[in-house]
């Protein structure tokens, strides 16, 4: 049997690349692999250990370039950033995109580095650039969603992302980056073309659609909402299937966030807003009004001719003084033309305390600074039905703010209710128990 020595140098090849390795490395003298050898390691085996004080340097290199390029980026770069006028550099630093992008240094080398490792074994140095290249996708899928992160935030400082948001379409392109990368490093790790991969997974296609479903139909019906301007971030909505009632706070591609009034948060997905009904109040938001439409039940029992006594008293009412003088000159014409006996209260036109009413919550209305002039003005009455005769307010105030709001509408129908009584009218109401009780006690006295 040949000795270690003399079967080493039946691998003149691999002798040669060692050599140059170890003058590299400053150990041309040291030869390990008779030794291995005569540990009973095979030739090639032996040959390959003396590798591992390269792999050594390779590992060490790495190390050092990763915190090298770490820690320029972190204490060079990122205090540069923060010096210069512009804030796109300043998210960066802040999503760590370069630091993403230093991690990439280390891939490079052991690729590069890949056929010194084991010329004698080369699977092992196919399987280390295969490695490498994954390992290279992996950290530009990072460096790319931090970039997309960035520009969302960007974006959030411009005025436009207070109405409309891009994160739906940013979330999407962040999929296609993810499915990208998936079909390269597949065919890397396969030794495959990507259009084989891609053939092969045609029969995937089902499963794919099924799992992707609600990315595809938000996708979809996201730009349909955004071409439309359906909903935009800051809406109120109303959506009573979903229980939702509130601000418009996220929209992203699958779901869109609701802010209800009770502060609790609905999830809607973003196919139900194109393929179910939902109330967008932005309408109201953007036409400087909000509608106040109540009733107020009169009871019939209370309508009456208004008599020379109400009409003095009525007169005194500076508002609607100006209706009544009117009103009063077009009847008494009316009657004389057509010679009516004004002693019978059927035939002729007459004043009611219901219509003067009604005129005197017009010009209430119109005089009241929080009403909206320019607006839908209405005050009408309304078919009678077992609840009175309704007065129906329909009109819009001038402060949108929903306690400003509730707080005009409170106080036009305290003063209302208030002033009833004056025209000899009630407002009708339900008995309540007690009334009833007390009825009962009069009846049984009697």
């Amino acid at each position: 049997m040949n000795s270690a020595g003399e079967r080493l140098y039946q691998y003149p090849g691999i002798l040669s690349v060692m050599n140059t390795e170890l003058r590299f490395l400053g150990l041309e003298s040291i030869v390990v692999a008779p030794i291995l050898e005569s540990w009973g390691m095979s030739p090639q085996a032996a040959v390959a250990s003396e590798r591992i004080p390269l792999l050594t340097v390779i590992i060490a290199v790495a190390v050092s370039a990763n915190f090298v390029l770490r820690t320029v980026i972190t204490r060079v770069l990122h205090r540069v950033f923060m010096k210069t006028k512009v804030t796109w550099d300043n998210r960066l630093a802040e999503r760590g995109t370069l630091l993403r992008l230093s991690r990439i240094a280390p891939a490079l080398l052991f690729y590069a580095s890949a056929p010194l490792l084991a010329p004698e074994l080369p699977w092992v140095m196919v399987a280390v650039q295969r490695v490498s290249v994954v390992w290279i996708i992996l950290v530009s899928v990072a460096t790319l969603d931090s970039v997309l992160d960035v520009l969302h935030d960007e974006y959030q400082q411009t005025e436009a992302a207070a109405k409309r948001s891009i994160k739906s379409f940013l979330q999407l392109a962040k999929v296609a980056v993810f499915v990208v990368a998936g079909i390269l490093a597949l065919t890397t790790i396969l030794d495959q073309s990507p259009l084989g991969v891609l053939s092969g997974l045609g029969a995937l296609s089902a499963v794919l659609m099924l799992v992707f479903r609600d990315s595809i139909l938000g996708f979809v019906s996201g730009v349909q909402l955004a071409a439309n301007k359906m909903v935009q971030i800051g809406d109120w909505i109303e959506m009573p299937k979903y229980d939702a009632d509130g601000d418009v706070i996220d929209i992203t591609l699958q779901t869109i966030k609701v802010q209800n009034w009770d502060k609790t948060i609905t999830t809607i997905p973003v196919y139900a807003l194109v393929s179910d009904s939902f109330r967008n109040w932005r309408g109201m938001a953007e036409s400087g009004g909000r509608r106040i439409k109540r009733s107020i039940n009169i009871d019939m029992h209370s309508i009456r001719f208004i008599d020379d006594e109400q009409l003095q008293r009525f007169r005194r009412y500076r508002r609607i003084r100006p209706y009544l003088e009117s009103r009063l000159a077009e009847i008494e014409a009316y009657n004389r033309e057509h010679e009516i006996d004004l002693s019978d209260t059927v035939s002729g036109r007459r004043l009611t305390n219901l219509g003067v009413f009604r005129q005197y919550v017009t010009e209430y209305l119109t005089g009241h600074p929080q009403i909206r002039k320019d607006m839908t003005f209405l005050v009408r009455q309304l078919q009678p039905g077992p609840t009175g005769i309704p007065i129906e307010i329909f009109v819009f105030s001038a402060d949108q703010r929903w306690a400003f709001y509730e707080g005009i509408q409170a106080d036009i129908f305290d003063h209302l209710l208030a002033v009833i009584p004056e025209f000899g009218l009630r407002v009708y109401q339900e008995p309540s128990g007690s009334e009833i009780s007390a009825i009962a006690d009069a009846l049984k006295k009697t």
